[in-house]
């Protein structure tokens, strides 16, 4: 997995992800989402785009980066996920707490 956070300003970042969110990364992706909250961009939009599979593992990691952006008083919002991954969120009900967007843009909309 590839992991990259993109500074947009104000407490704004996004995070583009390549590759599986899978067991192998999840612990590296909680990491690099907290480190971007501690780094004060309490605002995240993680860019699901060019990731083709989630696990629970990586779900775990993204319900931490929410954790850690909401204590901060920030929020975390996915973009762009694939069928695979709208269908694993909407399975476990978690597309109530990471709501889906369909593109970047409207992720960082109101923020």
């Amino acid at each position: 997995m590839d992991i990259k956070v993109v500074p947009k300003g104000d407490g704004i970042a996004v995070a583009e992800m390549v590759g599986d969110l899978n067991l192998l990364c999840a612990a590296d992706v909680r990491a690099r989402l907290a480190t971007a909250v501690g780094d004060g961009q309490r605002h995240l939009v993680v860019d699901l785009g060019q990731v083709d599979f989630i696990d629970s593992s990586g779900l775990g990691a993204l319900i931490s980066g929410l954790k850690s952006a909401r204590q901060a008083g920030g929020d975390l919002r996915i973009a762009r996920p694939g069928e695979q991954a709208r269908v694993v969120l909407k399975l476990t009900t978690l597309d109530r707490v990471l709501r889906p967007y369909e593109s970047v843009e409207d992720a960082l909309e109101g923020f």
